[in-house]
């Protein structure tokens, strides 16, 4: 019998306590080949190679969209300075003397009322492929893809054929395709239907008003065709990643070679302490409900325990924290009426000296047995009541 439970049986207290055990699983082990989903480090090694998944009709939609907005904004004031130019030339022509410098004169003068009326159509396109890229994979500068890799210049027909005809990415590419012409065709006809009465006007009404109606039309097809290629976007994204988590998928012998090379990368070193830190709260949280009580500070520190005289020398730890995690596990200790005992010395004295999973040192017996001693009144007052 143990030392704990000599001390515990001294006490006036009930002792039919309520057991639980844990079980254990054994995962079987898959064939070989290039079964086991990419580790952290591949999948960065791909990013820094510039290898990331990601839909192209995401950046082409968002520049389309920008670009006609641009025009739409500033169409007027392109308009006019595209008139203003053309009617100093046509006005002008016949006096004017054609000679070296006045070619240089007009021709700096034509760039830089071009640029001036493409500047916010380039800004605004640029932006927007930005804005669609970084959306995807957030922001990474990589030269890798730059660089010619001649090792993969290798003559297979069989595998060029297979990539060419039978190949998941090209069948995806002919639906996307498919798609768009149908999108646009469709989209094209319903609008101008809905606008064919004033397009069968246009001939009597003046060129300008004409020439308005016909850029509105065109409007609202590019709009409407790139929100729905917006749409498209969103299933080829779940596409690519899944083929771009497919291409990085290693063998169980590449990870163990992986694992050997980045034992020592304090990168994977403190990623690993962060993934244990987790899985140990997680684990944690979920055992606070079978406890038999939580001990607190009362309000920053609470540790919850579990005594199971058939299996347990002594009570263990099951569940700690300090400040938030204590606030959470006394939240969870409410919710399933669990009783929680006031105790500010034993509560930061097993906070500080016990892990969770392990059980108590011989020196807190007799403290931790007068907690249950404790515990129990309190379940018969509340039993008689």
């Amino acid at each position: 019998m143990s030392e704990f439970l000599q001390t515990y049986l001294s006490l006036p207290v009930p002792r039919d306590l309520d057991g639980f055990s844990f079980d254990l699983q054994l995962f079987a082990a898959e064939d070989e080949g290039r079964t086991e989903e990419p580790t952290e480090k591949k999948i960065r090694e791909a990013r820094e190679k510039g290898q990331v998944a990601k839909t192209q009709e995401l950046p082409q939609a968002v520049v389309v969209i920008f670009g006609m907005l641009v025009l739409f904004l500033f169409g007027s004031w392109i308009y006019d300075t595209i008139a203003s130019i053309v009617k100093y030339y046509l006005t002008s022509f016949s006096g004017r003397t054609i000679t070296e410098r006045s070619l240089r004169m007009d021709f700096v003068l034509i760039i830089s009322a071009s640029a001036k009326v493409l500047l916010p159509i380039f800004l605004a396109t640029a932006v927007a492929a930005v804005i669609g890229d970084v959306a995807q994979v957030g922001f990474q500068v990589s030269t890798h893809p730059l660089k010619p890799d001649w090792n993969k210049l290798k003559f297979d027909p069989a595998t060029i054929l297979k990539k060419i005809f039978f190949s998941k990415q090209v069948a995806m590419n002919l639906f996307k395709s498919i798609f768009k012409v149908s999108v646009i065709g469709v989209v094209a006809y319903l609008i101008i239907q809905g606008n064919f009465d004033q397009i069968m006007a246009s001939p009597d009404i003046s060129v300008a008003l004409a020439l308005r109606i016909f850029l509105i039309i065109a409007l609202k097809i590019i709009i409407w065709s790139s929100v729905l290629l917006l749409v498209l976007s969103v299933p080829d994204y779940i596409f690519q990643k899944k083929e771009f988590i497919e291409s990085l998928k290693m063998t169980k012998q590449e990870i163990k070679e992986e694992l050997k090379e980045t034992v020592g990368d304090p990168y994977m070193r403190s990623r690993l302490r962060e993934m244990q830190r987790e899985i140990i709260m997680k684990n944690m949280i979920t055992e606070v409900p079978k406890a038999d009580v939580v001990i607190t500070n009362p309000t920053h520190f609470a540790v919850a325990m579990k005594y199971d005289v058939k299996t347990m020398d002594a009570p263990t730890v099951i569940a700690k924290g300090v400040d938030s995690l204590a606030l959470k596990i006394r939240q969870l200790a409410r919710e399933n009426n669990i009783i929680m005992i006031e105790n500010r010395p034993l509560a930061q004295e097993l906070y500080y000296t016990v892990d969770a999973g392990d059980i108590i040192p011989e020196e807190l017996f007799y403290a931790v047995s007068l907690v249950y001693a404790e515990l129990y009144r309190k379940k018969e007052f509340s039993a008689a009541i």
